[in-house]
């Protein structure tokens, strides 16, 4: 570890992966019922590498792989979703952060790459412009991981002084940017409170009247196209629609793993029935039909090529490995019976940790996949 500082020298995060699903497997049954990951965990997320995964290497980060980011992710979740979750979007977050201007990203990892950022995509506020910026206010709901951040990035709507939305023609709507804002300038309203995933604090973020200076903010769709104005990295130029069901569907399919190997652990004796046993073949051809499309999505992300097609398969891919996932755990909680869905077992929490996981609206045919894929299919629609 670098003296000082407890945070390991760059090894890339599939290095530590094994040795966090254990710590973080330990603690899984507590953080579950307190709602809260473990401190000795939340610090491993980030000296394991999570938070400097996409930091662009001028400022020290390791500029890594959506494929590395997703194995790591995929193996601690079978220890322990809700720690697999926030390492992914402690890591997605930076990525989305690179957007920011040279002296933006200065303030943020000038002093080193394991700031830790949460974010709050939907556009839930609304910023007026200032002198020398933005004054932001807004209600952000859902925001993982907050409690832990060094800074939170959210999405608000922008119109420009005396005129039409910044980047927005006359009479249409209010652009959309991201600003950067310091952890102690958000309140914090513990408003999580859902039947899975529970310790990945998913809280609601308030910001009132805050000033955020121009080097602190970017457009949003330079996000949803791919096209960062201030790095050159291959990972801080995927379009958003490539990337954004990776960092929720990777930690579902690690929980769903984890839930076949507590169902397996169940099979003996008497309990190892051909019933049971069709149940877990099933259900392991799902998981890995899922993992399979989503290892497919980040070899995609690392491909460098973004067509219509390609983005709309990204999308496709994504719902289908949620919808599958949830299909795995279904079959896997019907096949253990009342005893194997009694509090102290594991696999009744992995079951309710994929359900929360899949309801991701990244993840749902209707807000995503639907539209792109039927297009790239069959063309517009007519009429």
């Amino acid at each position: 570890m670098t003296a000082g500082t407890g945070i390991r020298p760059a090894a890339g995060v599939a290095a530590g992966a094994e040795e966090l699903r254990e710590l973080a497997a330990g603690h899984a049954a507590a953080a579950d019922g307190s709602g809260a990951l473990a401190p000795e965990v939340v610090g491993a997320v980030r000296s394991h590498g999570f938070a400097r995964h996409f930091v662009p290497a001028a400022w020290g980060g390791a500029e890594g792989t959506f494929g590395e980011l997703t194995g790591a992710v995929l193996t601690i979740a079978r220890g322990c979703p809700a720690t697999a979750w926030i390492a992914s979007l402690t890591a997605h977050s930076a990525r989305l952060a690179a957007h920011l201007p040279q002296e933006g990203q200065r303030e943020l990892w000038g002093g080193g790459p394991d700031t830790v950022v949460a974010a709050g995509l939907p556009p839930a506020g609304r910023a007026v412009p200032a002198d020398g910026g933005w004054r932001l206010s807004g209600s952000w709901g859902y925001v993982s991981g907050v409690e832990h951040a060094d800074w939170v990035l959210l999405c608000a709507m922008a119109p420009a002084a005396g005129g039409p939305a910044a980047g927005a023609p006359a009479g249409g709507p209010p652009a959309m940017r991201f600003f950067a804002v310091r952890r102690q300038a958000c309140t914090v309203h513990p408003t999580w409170d859902s039947i899975g995933m529970r310790a990945t604090g998913s809280h609601t973020v308030v910001v009132e009247d805050v000033l955020v200076p121009e080097h602190l903010s970017f457009d949003r769709m330079e996000v949803l196209s791919g096209r960062n104005a201030h790095s050159a990295g291959a990972v801080h130029n995927v379009p958003l629609p490539a990337a954004a069901g990776l960092a929720f569907a990777a930690p579902a399919a690690g929980a769903a793993a984890g839930a076949l190997d507590a169902f397996a652990a169940t099979l003996t004796g008497r309990r190892r029935t051909q019933t049971a046993e069709t149940k877990l073949v099933r259900a392991s051809g799902r998981i890995d039909a899922a993992r399979l499309l989503i290892e497919r999505n980040a070899a995609t992300a690392d491909g460098g090529v973004f067509t219509r097609e390609l983005l709309a398969h990204s999308e496709r891919n994504a719902a289908t490995a949620a919808e599958l996932l949830t299909e795995a755990v279904d079959l896997l909680v019907h096949g253990a019976g009342t005893g194997g869905l009694a509090p102290a077992q594991p696999l009744q929490r992995f079951w309710r940790d994929v359900t929360v996981a899949a309801s991701h609206v990244a993840l749902q045919y209707d807000t995503s996949a639907r539209g792109s894929y039927a297009t790239a299919l069959l063309g517009p629609a007519q009429g």
